[in-house]
Parts: structure tokens; C-alpha cells; sequence
């Protein structure tokens, strides 16, 4: 049994396909597929069922492919440390951030980061929370940026910042005349939100202390863009809420209509997440306090009260 053999298995575990699994740790298929014919035999247990389309793993092939995953993480551990210990920081590091925050965040320290660690790779995915959770605890991210708390023993986190919410109000709604917003002013019914798939609208429906069975929808809009609920608003369909760092780039005229809430103001925490064995620790730091020195500058908000992306359908 073999480090390689058992990196192969979870490429065939993933993609449940011999052919696409081989091109993925670069192998032919030919070479892959022998590899695990000679896994399995060493062990007398067969892992995959390769009569079903997709392939599926055997119910003694779930066990495996678990433990295979320990192994091969701890046979990372080696490298990783050699790494720290020189201080070396470099080499593929693969990040998952929900949409939410890419399109802000990312452009504050993406070009910072590489100038100043430039032996490191960066891969960013943009990624759902669902799919965050999933490829850290399977070894396919390194880290992410997401909304916390996410209530899960296999991942860490570190508090990047508080993102307040800020209500942008059209001008004929009935809150426009208000300086600041209460979160009792809300109605889940007369704000426009993001489609079923985003943390940031299960946060919305939590601030209003409601749920989604509650909502009367007038109109199903399925969007994941901010700037489509602002123009919306805009047309009289309704109020909605914005975190904070997406209002900084709207022209004056909309600042306009942004009020904020009153102390504490609702925000949602963001934080920095990687596996529990810490892998590539020493980039997970860099990058952790590259961003922290930089987002200190654009978010000044001390009084915040977090509202948790958690559902409470």
C-alpha cells in the first residue's frame, strides 16, 4: 500500500470515473486503474463497484476512502512541516470565498498579497457556503472566507471582520423620512433579497426574526447581484439590505438613500476558515493577516451585533 496508490482512490472517489480521475493527478488511465486493481488486492476488498454508471463505492470503500483521507492529510503534515520550519511560504494554496464577499473583498488584497508573497499560487473559487464546508473537510480547499459562526468541529476560524448591514431606501418608501433604521422597522415581505442558496439571505430572514415560510412573495426573483436588488429598489419594488463594503463604490445619489442602524448595528460576522489539521498554516497566517491590516481601513465599526447566516427554518 502506497501514498499514490491512495491519493488515486480518492480521485476515482471523487469524480467516480477512472478516466476523469486519472487526468486529474495526471496518470493514464491504464496506470491508474492498475494501481487500484493492486490496492484492492492487497487488501481482499473490492472499494469500487465498477458495474454501477457512475461508479459507486462498496460500503467497505466509504470506510477506506475515509481512512485514505486521514492518511494522505497526515503524509501532507511531513512536507508542511519542513515548510514552516524553514519559514517558506509558497506553493499552491487553493481558497473558497462565498459571492457575497469575492467581488468586494478580493480586489482589496488579491494584488497586495501577490506582490508580497509571490512563490504562492493562489486558486479562488467562488463557492457557495454548503460547498466551502464540503471541499475543506474533503481536502480540496486549503481555506475560505464565509460568513460564521458555522458550527462545525472539523473547521476553524478566524474573525476577519463585522460587516454591518445598511438598509438603501428608495425615495417614496415610507422609511426614507428615518436617519437611522431599527431592526423592528424590517418587513421580511417589503425587502428585496438574494436567491435560496446564499448565507446573506438566511441572515436577512434571521434579522427579521422570521423564515422563509413566512414570506408572501409577490414576484420570484432569482438573482445573486446586489446591484440588481438596488435597481430594483430603485424602481419602488421595495427596500433592501447591503453589507457594508458594497456600498462604498455607489455614486453619491444612492449613498443617498443608504441608512444605517441604530447602535448595535446588525452586521454579519466574516471570518477566515481552514481545517482543523492546519495544513499550510504558515500561508493561512500570511494571508490571514494581510487582510486583517487592510480591511481595519475600511470598516471602522465597533458597536456590531452578529447576526448568524445559520437558518432557523
Amino acid at each position: 500500500m502506497t501514498i499514490t496508490q491512495l491519493k488515486y482512490v480518492l480521485a476515482v472517489a471523487e469524480h467516480q470515473n477512472f478516466t476523469k480521475a486519472a487526468e486529474t493527478v495526471f496518470v493514464t488511465q491504464p496506470t491508474l486503474s492498475m494501481q487500484i486493481q493492486k490496492l484492492e488486492d492487497e487488501l481482499e476488498a473490492q472499494i469500487f463497484d465498477r458495474s454501477k454508471k457512475p461508479i459507486e463505492l462498496t460500503n467497505i470503500g466509504h470506510k477506506i476512502v475515509n481512512q485514505a483521507r486521514n492518511i494522505v492529510n497526515e503524509a501532507n503534515r511531513i512536507q508542511d512541516i519542513v515548510d514552516q520550519q524553514k519559514g517558506f511560504i509558497g506553493g499552491e494554496y487553493k481558497i473558497g470565498i462565498i459571492p457575497t464577499v469575492m467581488p468586494t473583498l478580493l480586489p482589496m488584497f488579491l494584488k497586495t498579497f501577490t506582490q508580497k508573497y509571490p512563490k504562492v499560487e493562489l486558486r479562488i473559487e467562488e463557492l457557495n457556503t454548503s460547498d466551502i464546508i464540503k471541499k475543506l473537510s474533503d481536502g480540496h480547499l486549503d481555506a475560505a472566507i464565509a460568513a460564521t459562526p458555522l458550527m462545525n468541529d472539523s473547521l476553524k476560524e478566524r474573525v476577519l471582520y463585522y460587516e454591518p448591514f445598511v438598509g438603501y431606501i428608495p425615495e417614496i418608501h415610507s422609511l426614507s423620512k428615518k436617519q437611522y433604521l431599527e431592526t423592528s422597522d424590517l418587513d421580511i415581505n417589503d425587502i428585496l433579497i438574494l436567491e435560496d442558496g446564499h448565507c446573506y439571505r438566511e441572515s436577512i430572514f434571521n434579522l427579521c426574526k422570521t423564515s422563509k415560510r413566512h414570506a408572501k412573495e409577490n414576484f420570484q426573483l432569482k438573482s445573486g447581484s446586489f446591484e440588481t436588488l438596488v435597481k430594483l429598489s430603485k424602481e419602488g419594488l421595495g427596500m433592501t439590505l447591503l453589507p457594508y463594503l458594497h456600498t462604498l463604490d455607489m455614486t453619491e445619489d444612492e449613498k443617498k438613500r443608504l441608512r444605517f442602524f441604530n447602535e448595535p448595528s446588525p452586521a454579519r460576522e466574516i471570518s477566515l476558515i481552514y481545517h482543523k489539521s492546519e495544513l499550510k498554516l504558515q500561508i493561512t497566517t500570511a494571508l490571514y493577516d494581510l487582510i486583517l491590516s487592510i480591511i481595519k481601513g475600511a470598516i471602522a465599526f465597533q458597536d456590531v451585533k452578529i447576526i448568524s447566516p445559520l437558518s432557523k427554518d
